[in-house]
């Protein structure tokens, strides 16, 4: 499902017109976004919880060469499912 396809799914289910389902959805990832970018975790109960975790540095293996390069820490985005979730899905 792409976001258009979301958004129209959203549209049809609330009644609200795509443009306004648009702008909600937009603004609840520049949210999500904006909160993990302060290092916050965002809860949704039922569904899931995003948070940042950090990646340690390590070494890795350029594929083409062979030759070993190091690869910095970094912070990712991460998603777990709730329990409501993963029940619908099973």
């Amino acid at each position: 499902m792409k976001k258009s396809d979301f958004i129209k799914c959203v549209a049809k289910k609330t009644g609200m017109s795509q443009a306004d389902c648009s702008k909600c959805l937009d603004a609840m990832i520049e949210c999500i976004t904006g909160a993990l970018k302060k290092g916050d975790s965002v809860s949704l109960i039922g569904f899931g919880t995003f948070s940042v975790k950090k990646r340690a540095a390590r070494q890795g293996r350029n594929p083409r060469t062979g030759e070993t390069i190091q690869i910095k820490a970094a912070k990712v985005p991460s998603f777990k499912a709730g329990k409501a979730l993963k029940d619908a899905v099973n």
